[in-house]
């Protein structure tokens, strides 16, 4: 058997981490009942995509509150990238991070290298470069929101011997089109898979598209929600690329 890997189209509750870890956990157990071995959530998704509340929500790698969420990766033997600001020892600004928990137990930090107008008030950029992660026969390179509207960003991944490029992000009904396009050129440009992990609900302000999307290696989408609301977009390469979305329940 080949991939299977699936974005996580999760609403958030503005700075509220106990919520928002619950949350967590309904989808990662959905994925596992899915048979996910790769699931990303969106930009920001344990505070919500709140830039003046980054300081306050900021987690450290091993942070014990992350700890049903290592717990959750490892029983269901699947690496999970999570959204969070992230702070380090001597800065002055958290980063936008993501944090992969991966299914052996390990953590792995990737932060945002490209901000958005207005987030360098908030955050710093992470450094520059890529560096593609093996999982069950492929290479992964991760990215954030503006990441990808980079060409640099999405060239320096395939340089590294990218065949998936998974982001979490947030994009508004006027931005998706065009950061929808960007994806789907660097699929059929790169030859790699490219998964999108968007909010489901409002955050920070914006009215979110939804619209999580897989685009298989040369482009062709492959499965896409029909907008916001609680998703799992799943691509699975089982000798070819195939594509499906998975509606989840509101929670009782």
């Amino acid at each position: 058997m080949g991939i299977r890997i699936a974005a996580a189209q999760a609403p958030s509750v503005a700075g509220d981490l106990a919520a928002n870890l619950r949350t967590h956990l309904r989808f990662i157990a959905a994925a596992q009942a899915q048979g996910v071995h790769l699931l990303v959530f969106p930009e920001l998704s344990l505070c919500g995509y709140e830039p003046p509340l980054l300081r306050g929500c900021a987690l450290t790698a091993d942070d014990a509150r992350l700890a049903p969420l290592r717990a959750a990766a490892v029983a269901a033997g699947m690496t999970v990238i999570v959204g969070a600001p992230l702070t380090d020892a001597g800065a002055p600004l958290p980063c936008i991070a993501s944090l992969t928990l991966a299914a052996d137990g390990g953590a792995r930090v990737y932060r945002k290298q490209y901000l958005h107008g207005g987030e360098q008030v908030y955050a710093r950029p992470g450094p520059i470069g890529a560096c593609a992660h093996a999982l069950h026969g492929q290479r992964y390179v991760e990215a954030i929101c503006a990441d990808t509207t980079r060409a640099e960003h999405a060239q320096a991944a395939a340089d590294a011997g990218a065949s998936l490029y998974v982001a979490g992000v947030l994009i508004s009904d006027g931005g998706y089109a065009a950061d929808a396009a960007l994806l789907q050129g660097y699929a059929a440009r790169h030859h790699m898979g490219v998964l999108m992990a968007n909010h489901a609900a409002p955050s920070g302000g914006y009215a979110v598209a939804g619209k999580s999307a897989f685009w298989a290696p040369g482009g062709e989408l492959l499965a896409q929600a029909p907008g916001p609301g609680d998703y799992l977009v799943i691509g699975e390469e089982n000798g070819g690329w195939r594509g499906r979305v998975l509606p989840l329940a509101a929670p009782a």
